[in-house]
Formats: C-alpha cells, structure tokens, sequence
C-alpha cells in the first residue's frame, strides 16, 4: 500500500458563514469515518490561513527567517489527508470525495516509497 497526501487548497479572502461551514465540517466528519472505516486512514490535519506562515530560507550561509506564504497565491493549502491506496485510482477516487465535500480543489500525490 502507498501513502497518498490530499492536498485541499483554499482561497484566501473571507471565511464562508458560520451555516455552511458547519455543514461542510459534517460532511469532512462523514468523510473521514468512511476513510477510517475502509482501512486507509493514516491522519489530517486543518492549517491555519497562509499569512500565518513563517519561511525559513538558506542563503549567503545564513538561515533567514520571513513572514509567509512562501508563495504568493489567490490559494493555498488549507488542510490535508495522509492516506493508504492501493493505487493512484483508488487514491483518486478519495481526492474526488473530498472535493465533493469540501467544494475545493484537492491535489492527490503519492509519497516516495
């Protein structure tokens, strides 16, 4: 079995309204069952907004620390699902999940064995 991160990206700008966000957060809940319930859960995990960020750079010798993002962007990665899949379909097919529910996009990539 290969690890798969699910990368959910969201945009910056206001928070959605406390209503459908509560019904979003239900449904990520639903979603995380069925993933425990199907044997590949390894763990997630929410972050919080982009400008949170510190970015650590090497550089002339020297480890320079700035204020993030580290990439200017209209999105950035919002949370995240480290699963098992037995393949990238099967990987897949939980990335399409979860961008159902969620309404955002998300980047399916397998870990390096």
């Amino acid at each position: 079995m290969t690890q798969y991160l699910l990368s959910m990206y969201q945009p910056d700008g206001e928070i959605p309204p406390p209503d459908f966000l509560e019904k979003v957060m239900q449904d990520i809940d639903v979603l995380n069952q069925e993933i425990k319930d199907a044997g590949a859960w390894v763990f997630t995990g929410g972050l919080y907004p982009a400008d949170t960020s510190t970015v650590l750079r090497f550089q002339d010798g020297e480890v320079l620390t700035t204020d993030g993002p580290f990439a200017e962007g209209k999105e950035h990665l919002g949370g995240f699902w480290i699963i098992t899949a037995s393949d990238l379909d099967a990987a897949l097919d939980w990335g399409r999940r979860a961008t159902r529910v969620t309404g955002l996009p998300t980047e399916v990539r397998p870990f390096q064995e």
